[in-house]
């Protein structure tokens, strides 16, 4: 079943229709199908079945606390980049030892939190990171276990912005630093090596940049064996893409596995694979309404209550993502400008997008938003962040409120003067 798809010409999430939702919690808002994830989640981890690996998922791409549960019940891990995605892991029910903590900056809190917790391992990302990591490690009394992550210097063929495997971006340790390194933290007190890790973008379309990065870690991990060094972890990162739309396929997951087994499949290690975007990017869809529709005699413009600041990825990356009306209609399709209400440009969706003719008052759904959607959302314009809600089957439930007014603005303190 597809999990969002029109029935009886109407719009609906599993056998939910969207305007059911849209009656009962208001627009706009994200709505997420539980039975997308969990299958996603199971196809992956069947591909790679026959290798020891553990999915971690990146908890940046949703880090809502009923989502990470979903996937912390099937038996995931998890990838964090800050203190806090690390305790909304460890909330919903994911263990200390499947978390690893990625990020080029992790701060000294951070660091100890994490030791606290006795973490899997730290991925890390530089020279003096390592030695604040070890100087927290002995204060506390830890072992820190850690894996470097190398810059491979590869370009994954993804827009610039998500790009983070070419030598200069800022992530990871350069290639020709890495025995270095690894020399280094052999003789740093409160340090355990455990593995390599790398990640070399997000959104990758196709397998040619995973074989290449892969084959160059596996050369890398025996290197460091042979220099005596404990490798038994490999961190593939994520960054398999999704199908935004009709014109671009991503790989089948089977496919990217086959890539895992035949570049390190033979080191003996266990294998983390940590992907977000492709675990929930399809398995949610962002809803409004039409409030306005008005031409300047060149274009037609579409007027909707979400904007930028719901859902940032056009503005932000020049994103496609496919956009439909709630009925399936026969109504002759005019070309719109698909904006919001923020007092900016850039609150644009899509340009000359083809639709049937729309009115207001009708609902509007933008799909592939289950990613970098809610998580990157902002009370820009003090408009309220969007509920979000969870499907599964002919059931739905708010797993996000809508904030009012209040609470928004209660959040600031009146000044008074610190002496």
């Amino acid at each position: 079943m597809d999990a969002f798809a029109y029935r009886d010409g109407r719009y609906h999430a599993e056998n939910v229709a969207i305007r059911r939702i849209a009656d009962a919690v208001g627009t706009p808002f994200y709505c997420y199908s539980r039975t997308a994830i969990e299958a996603r989640y199971d196809a992956l981890a069947e591909s790679l079945k026959g290798l020891d690996a553990l999915v971690c998922y990146a908890v940046k791409a949703n880090s809502n606390q009923a989502l990470i549960r979903l996937l912390a019940d099937r038996g995931a891990g998890a990838d964090v980049v800050s203190e806090g995605e690390l305790r909304r892991a460890l909330l919903a029910g994911i263990p200390a030892s499947k978390i690893v903590f990625s990020g080029v900056a992790k701060t000294l809190r951070e660091i100890e939190f994490a030791l606290a917790q006795d973490i899997r391992h730290f991925n890390v990302e530089s020279e003096q990171e390592l030695h604040a990591i070890s100087a927290t490690a002995v204060r506390l009394d830890k072992t820190a276990r850690v894996a470097f992550r190398i810059n491979p210097d590869i370009d994954a063929g993804t827009h610039e912005k998500i790009s983070t495997g070419k030598s200069e971006n800022k992530f990871g340790i350069a290639v020709t630093r890495v025995e270095s390194v690894y020399r280094q933290a052999l003789e740093l007190p409160g340090i355990e090596v455990c593995g390599v890790d790398l990640h070399i973008g997000s959104q990758i379309m196709t397998l040619g940049p995973f074989e290449a990065a892969y084959s160059r870690v596996a050369e890398l991990a025996q290197a460091l064996r042979d220099a005596g060094h404990g490798i038994s972890t490999i961190d593939l990162g994520g960054g398999l893409g999704i199908d935004y739309d009709e014109e671009h396929t991503a790989p089948s997951v089977a496919d990217y596995a086959a890539v895992v087994e035949k570049t390190v499949g033979h080191l003996s290690c266990k294998i983390i694979v940590e992907p977000g975007r492709w675990l929930v990017g399809n398995a949610g869809v962002l809803v409004g309404r039409v409030i306005y529709t008005k031409s300047n005699g060149s274009t037609n413009f579409l007027i909707i209550d979400a904007a930028m600041n719901d859902f940032l990825r056009p503005s932000m990356y020049d994103a496609h993502h496919t956009i439909v009306g709630e009925q399936s209609s026969a109504a002759p399709e005019k070309l719109y400008d698909i904006v919001g209400p923020v007092c900016e440009t850039g609150d644009t969706f899509a340009r000359k997008r083809k639709l049937p003719a729309m009115e207001p008052g009708e609902l509007i759904v933008i799909e592939g938003a289950g990613a970098y959607g809610s998580v990157m959302a902002s009370s820009y314009n003090t408009r309220p962040l969007v509920p979000e809600v969870l499907v599964d089957g002919d059931e739905f439930g708010i797993i996000r409120e809508r904030p009012d007014y209040d609470s928004i603005i209660a959040l600031d303190i009146p000044w008074t003067a610190t002496r």
